[in-house]
């Protein structure tokens, strides 16, 4: 199975060539996962290193369990639900919560505005988002990062990686872009106000 035909097979058609040794497939499989079990990872409040040590131990089980799967097509699920479990399992090991860091790139951040201060006013405005995403509770917050995983897994896949019932997911993620959208509005300062009473 050559590469361009690994990525364009099903799950269940993946397990089964990477299961016979095709390195193609395991690598489509990576690629097509990889996302949403980082994204679990850090939902859970885990650091970078913490998240890549739960993405390790993940894929590993995958490979172990390559040949077992009771239902191959849905492996999404069952790396959502492995992330989960993962992640809880470390944090419950380390006996503490770790403050995920922020990261430099926000994914789906506003396109840079024309001009020389474009740079500028693109780096407030994605730190003024995820000022706004900080702010959300923990449930948001959790469900937004596995939303924002690329490509976006489903909602299935998003269900396991929540622990959420599937119907829950839509109505969730619309009250939570709601809530962060007031948040960012606390934050938007109207121009004639911003920087007033100072000379920079």
């Amino acid at each position: 199975m050559g590469r361009a035909v690994a990525e364009l097979s099903s799950p269940a058609d993946l397990i089964a060539a990477a299961e016979a040794g095709d390195d193609a497939a395991w690598e489509a499989l990576v690629d097509r996962f990889s996302s949403l079990v980082w994204a679990v990872a850090r939902g859970h409040g885990l650091g970078p290193a913490d998240a890549a040590d739960v993405s390790q131990t993940v894929w590993l089980r995958l490979a172990e369990h390559l040949g077992t799967l009771r239902e191959p097509a849905k492996v999404g699920t069952w790396l959502a639900t492995a992330a989960r479990f993962e992640s809880l399992r470390l944090l419950r090991t380390a006996h503490r919560q770790v403050p995920a860091d922020l990261p430099t790139e926000v994914p789906g951040a506003l396109p840079p505005t024309p001009g020389a201060d474009g740079p500028v006013l693109e780096a407030e405005r994605n730190a003024a988002l995820w000022r706004a995403f900080e702010d959300l509770p923990l449930p948001c917050k959790r469900l937004l990062r596995v939303l924002m995983a690329d490509p976006a897994p489903s909602y299935a896949d998003a269900s396991a990686a929540l622990d959420m019932p599937v119907g829950s997911i839509g109505p969730r993620r619309a009250r939570c872009l709601a809530h962060l959208r007031a948040c960012l509005e606390l934050f938007d300062e109207p121009p004639a106000r911003a920087g007033a009473g100072t000379d920079r």
